[in-house]
């Protein structure tokens, strides 16, 4: 029992005294050099400023489609992407069908890639049938685009009403609540 109890407290000897040297070797590491900063200011012509949308002000677009789409009785689902197609908010309305989530995104994606509606670049299909083959795109109406400072910095998308027309319009709504 006597050698059990000695073995015992050395090895918590041990234990603790790797634990403090770790814990000493930890603090005494020396600071990371700060990382460079680049000079911001309106002589520096690396840098660029661009215009983004606020999280609420893609959640109130999102809505007002919904609400536009409910007052005709129809179910859709909306995404609202920023400019460089990453999605922002999607709202699936109650009922929509399951392909409307998706759709609703690429939808957005492309209104933004072209800063078109997409039942515009649906018809340029015509002259450029290979543009539909560009990843993530979906040449139906449905999409359009949100520009600010005569650039786009947003897209919102809409799917699941029955016709790309309807689902345009509802995109449509979404653009004017952030118009207003």
């Amino acid at each position: 029992m006597k050698k059990k109890l000695v073995l015992g407290t050395t090895v918590a000897a041990v234990l603790a005294a790797g634990t403090f040297g770790a814990v000493s070797a930890n603090a005494s590491a020396p600071a990371a050099a700060p990382a460079a900063v680049a000079k911001a200011d309106a002589g520096n012509d690396n840098l660029r400023q661009t215009t983004h949308l606020t999280i609420e002000a893609a959640t109130d677009a999102a809505e007002a489609v919904l609400d536009a789409a409910e007052k005709e009785n129809q179910r859709v689902s909306v995404a609202v992407v920023d400019r460089n197609g990453n999605t922002i908010v999607t709202l699936r309305g109650d009922g929509a069908g399951p392909q409307s989530y998706e759709s609703a995104v690429k939808k957005a994606y492309t209104a933004v890639s072209w800063n078109a509606t997409t039942s515009e670049l649906a018809k340029r299909l015509e002259q450029a049938p290979n543009l539909k083959d560009i990843p993530g795109t979906l040449f139906l109406g449905g999409g359009a685009p949100v520009a600010a400072n005569g650039g786009p910095i947003a897209g919102i998308g809409v799917a699941g009403a029955p016709s790309g027309d309807l689902d345009e319009k509802f995109a449509q709504a979404g653009v004017a609540e952030l118009a207003k």
